[in-house]
């Protein structure tokens, strides 16, 4: 046992604690509860990397360290298991994606079993198991027979609603959803069922519509706003295009004011919540009502600054405007249409982040209701749709891309808010929210605030306007047309769609994953499983995050066939304590749940509207990718030679390649003539028989940089051709070969002395062999070839380790690039505190000894340090008091168990299978997860004594310890007694002792 075996140690107690089921929980009300929650995984085939067990660590450190403090810890784990990774993954391999599923699953479970976490596994949920989508099925159908009553503010039954239908119409109901024409009881009666459910569909929470999606023909499905980025799917980055579809939809937008107020009321970070309220979008103005000339169309409007109405010259609308093609003039219909179906090739995203001004004049004009001026009507694709009304006034005074579309249409630029300062509006707009009125008529001389609220009472006056609050959250697109998804519990029959009484519906086994093109699921083709005596069933499937979005409930009672959970276990773990996860998820995952748990909380469901009560966001470990750049040299020039006229120099040349300082220098080079050298030598190095003929610029060789320098060409190199040095092997990646690099391919960089040296597989000069590469900090992917796998670090240096290390790089919250050079470090600091309880022999060294003071002094510093520490979450600092506290206990030969004891308990959160073995040596024969954390003692960090420098005549002679609470006389008394100072004294009585307490003793003579 002398040699610090982690392997043996780290499979010794993750076999113990798996047998003795030592991290399984049960609900106890003699403990107060604390959940903790990671995100929970996708299980790719690539399995984790390095940069995945981070959020993980650091939940585990507050799992261990709450139950060390006697809280009752849930800290569960599982897999969100559908989506279209696995399936388009199913549709390259021919195998199911069940299979699949199920051993990257398997393949997951061992890795985050090896790294030492404390999940009970007993509680796993696969969001893929019918045992488990069957409730998601089940709260699909709540949302489906819900509608939202604004009186009450909250989710009702729909059947309560129907009861209302039959007595009094819907003339009395506000609601959140879409308009429907008024009706009384009476005409209730004589609807027919598919008039009924027609109406039905503009108050459920769950609701199917034909609208403009994004649709992805390579991915086959529609994509959430979410999921598309530039116009590209996220997934993959294909082409994304609008298309009309029939949807299923969630009604989130009738939660959006309480989603915004729960913000206040839970323990995140302000960035996360500004996402949140920028995505919901709230904002106040009003609706106005502008005549279309020669027409009876109506356009409605909103806006944030009504006070700004006697500036707008031109309106605009959205490309997918229900009013163009019945106010678009003969002569424009052609133009008209040709840009709506630009404009429909891209995403909504894509449209909010092109920054061209492009537009059409529909040949319509609108008759401002303010004033009667006519003004033009546009289509243009940076008005969306979805936002408001898909119209809008433009005023381009006030508004930079209303003012850039006037620019190049040549409209009016009409100025109606001035501010302290002049401004030339013709060539820049004024976007100030303060000012005052001008050009405005009965608004002129009042400040902003005040015009809006008088804009706004005169347009309700007159009947064509109204106050009105708008948001930019959209209703969450609910359907996939995949596979490898949650099938709706819903039957059509005769347009009518109706709930599954029987739950679950469990997912047919199919032959082909691959989507049907026309925008159906692979599920239509199953006709035994489409047609049934009831209906025709849905053959869409839900998105990937219907199960993420209530997989914390599920936790609480995760074998319960009769319930989603127990009334009772979910009134015990409550909400979540803690929730560890990225903040990429701030718009999807972690608004859904908060909305799907405040629909829950509104049928009595859970007695809590917030699902997480505190999160922390961890950065993200990046790769360090070792990258080559590629310059590909062009020269003219004559030269002397068996070739005296310079041939193309594409064809003689062919590439270079400049690596490291190299291609560094001459992209940063501000000395041409320097540069001109350079490449001058790399030439003459490559053909020896080409001479230059003079330096003049008539015949000299000119080398010519490429424009598009940047990037030049990145070559990234798999980290197995990378020592740790980053030096590349240069000899195994030309054989390898993997990047296909040109043949006659020549390497130059710059040696230590700046002379070009040129690298070739022939050499044999052993640095030559090697070359430097440049480093690129981003992502940790396996398609950059930078993923560093957990197991080979838990080969190399073992579990607690990989732990330690991962805290130790930075905190918690920020981003940090993985490197290899700082991980022996941290192993060296376990081997060193292994070494301080056993000897080279195997002899364990601890005693019960009576510990120093020093060796209290350095602990209670560390439980101190480390408990506030943890409950910062500032887990690196933790780490670097371990490391010192050890180095001090070693010089002090500290071997007491009373300060070894709890010492191990501190670490055990950080590091414990090291932890649980020493345990085990001094004695204890329960787990160390059973062990109490120890208290911290001020008292023993308070100084007893004082080393007092003693000067003789101002000069100090020598140093003596005495108790700070030892009076003046005493130390004098001492002090003369001491032989150094006798010495010095050579005899003599001091004239005079000063005593300063606890400072100096000054002695003259």
């Amino acid at each position: 046992m002398g040699i610090y075996n982690f392997k043996n140690i780290e499979q010794k107690w993750q076999e113990h604690w798996k047998s003795n089921e030592l991290f399984k929980v049960t609900e106890d009300d003699s403990k107060q509860k604390y959940y903790v929650l990671d995100m929970f995984p996708y299980p790719s085939g690539a399995g984790l990397h390095v940069g995945h067990p981070l959020g993980y660590i650091a939940s585990d450190i507050v799992t261990r360290y709450k139950r060390l403090n006697g809280f009752n810890v849930l800290h569960p784990m599982g897999f969100d298991a559908f989506g279209l990774p696995a399936e388009q993954y199913a549709i390259q391999t021919g195998k199911h994606p069940a299979i699949t599923t199920e051993a990257n699953i398997k393949r997951y479970k061992e890795q985050l079993n090896r790294i030492g976490f404390a999940f009970d596994w007993s509680r796993e949920v696969q969001t893929c198991d019918p045992s488990y989508y069957k409730w998601t099925q089940w709260i699909f159908s709540e949302f489906f027979n819900a509608w939202y009553n604004k009186k009450t503010n909250k989710a009702e039954s729909i059947d309560q609603l129907i009861s209302i239908f039959e007595i009094e119409g819907n003339v009395n109901i506000e609601y959140h959803g879409d308009p429907c024409e008024s009706f009384t009881g009476e005409d209730w009666e004589n609807f027919s069922a598919q008039e009924k459910e027609n109406i039905l569909q503009c108050y459920r929470l769950a609701f199917q519509k034909e609208t403009s999606v994004n649709w992805c023909p390579e991915l086959g499905t529609v994509l959430a706003n979410e999921e598309v980025k530039d116009g590209k799917s996220e997934r993959g980055g294909y082409d994304v295009i609008q298309k009309k579809m029939s949807q299923w939809y969630l009604r989130i937008t009738a939660y959006a004011d309480r989603l915004l107020d729960g913000l206040n009321k839970i323990e995140w970070s302000e960035s996360i919540k500004e996402i949140q309220r920028n995505w919901i979008g709230k904002s106040e103005g009003a609706s106005l009502h502008f005549k279309v000339k020669g027409s009876a169309a109506d356009i409605e409007v909103f806006t944030t600054r009504p006070d700004t109405v006697f500036g707008a010259s031109f309106m605009v609308l959205a490309p997918e405007h229900e009013l163009i093609s019945s106010i678009s003039t003969d002569s424009e219909k052609e133009a008209v249409q040709a840009y709506i179906d630009r404009a429909q090739s891209k995403s909504e995203r894509e449209r909010m982040m092109n920054k061209e001004v492009s537009g059409c004049f529909t040949g319509a004009y609108a008759i401002n209701p303010f004033n009667q001026k006519e003004i033009p009507i546009y289509i243009a694709e940076y008005v969306l749709a979805g936002y408001g009304t898909g119209a809008i006034m433009a005023v381009p005074a006030h508004d930079e891309r209303d003012h850039a579309f006037a620019k190049k249409y040549n409209l009016n630029i009409v100025q109606v808010v001035e501010g302290k300062e002049s401004v030339n509006i013709q060539e820049a707009s004024y976007d100030a929210k303060e000012g005052r009125m001008i050009n405005s008529e009965m608004i002129n001389g009042l400040d902003v605030k005040n015009a809006i609220r008088a804009t706004i009472q005169f347009a309700e006056e007159k009947g064509f306007g109204t106050r009105t609050i708008n948001y930019k959250l959209r209703d969450a697109g609910f359907s996939r047309q995949r596979y490898w998804g949650e099938p709706f519990p819903i039957l059509h029959k005769d347009g009518i769609p109706s709930l599954v009484d029987e739950l679950p519906v469990t997912l047919p086994d199919v032959q082909s994953y691959e989507p049907a093109g026309t925008g159906e699921s692979p599920l239509a083709r199953v006709e035994d499983w489409v047609n049934t005596p009831e209906g025709r069933r849905e053959t869409d499937t839900m998105p990937g995050w219907a199960g993420s979005s209530w997989y914390f409930l599920r936790y609480m009672d995760p074998n319960n066939d009769e319930a989603f959970a127990s009334p009772e276990k979910l009134k015990y773990w409550n909400q979540v304590d803690l929730y560890m996860g990225g903040a990429e998820h701030a718009t999807g995952h972690l608004l859904y749940s908060r909305f799907w748990t405040k629909f829950l909380y509104d049928l009595g469901r859970i007695d809590f509207d917030e699902p997480f009560k505190k999160l922390i966001n961890q950065g993200m470990i990046q790769g360090q990718s070792r990258v080559i750049n590629f310059i590909r040299l062009s020269f003219s020039g004559s030269f002397w030679g068996d070739n005296p006229s310079f041939p193309d120099p594409n064809e003689v040349f062919g590439r270079v390649l400049l690596t490291g300082k190299l291609a560094q220098f001459l992209q940063n080079a501000s000395n041409q003539d320097f540069v001109k050298l350079k490449f001058e030598e790399i030439f003459l190095k490559k053909y020896k028989k080409y001479k230059v003929t003079n330096n003049e610029i008539s015949g000299s060789l000119h080398p010519q940089i490429p424009s598009d320098l940047d990037p030049i060409e990145v070559i990234r190199i798999p980290l197995e051709f990378v020592d740790k040095n980053g030096s590349v092997n240069f000899e195994l990646f030309l054989k390898e070969n993997k990047y296909n690099l040109p043949e006659n391919t020549s390497i130059f960089d710059l040696s230590e002395a700046n002379e070009i040296i040129e690298y070739h597989e022939e050499s044999t000069e052993v640095h030559k062999n090697y070359f430097q590469a440049g480093i690129i900090t981003e992502k940790m992917s396996k398609r950059w070839g930078n993923v560093v796998n957990p197991d080979d670090v838990c080969d190399e240096y073992g579990a607690d380790t990989l732990r330690l290390y991962e805290m130790f790089l930075g905190p918690l919250q920020d981003s940090k690039p993985w490197s290899t050079q700082g991980i022996d470090g941290t192993h060296r600091f376990l081997k060193k505190l292994w070494n301080l309880c056993f000897d080279q022999d195997g002899n364990f060294l601890i005693t019960d000894e009576t510990p120093s003071k020093d060796s209290l002094k350095s602990l209670h510093k560390t439980i101190k340090k480390v408990s506030d520490d943890i409950e910062q979450f500032s887990f690196n600092t933790s780490v670097s008091q371990f490391m010192i506290c050890v180095n001090e206990l070693s010089s002090q030969n500290c071997k007491s168990k009373s300060i070894i004891e709890p010492l191990l308990i501190l670490l055990s959160p950080f590091a414990p299978h090291i932890s649980e073995e020493l345990w085990e040596k001094l004695g204890n024969t329960e787990s160390i997860l059973n062990a109490q954390w120890p208290e911290y003692d001020e008292s023993q960090l308070v100084e007893s004594v004082k080393l007092y420098p003693i000067s003789i005549n101002g000069k100090t002679r020598t140093q003596i310890e005495f108790p700070l609470d030892m009076d003046k006389n005493t130390i004098s008394e001492k002090v003369l007694e001491d032989e150094v100072v006798q010495k010095w004294l050579e005899g003599k009585a001091p004239k005079k002792i000063i005593v300063v307490p606890g400072r100096i003793v000054n002695l003259v003579i």
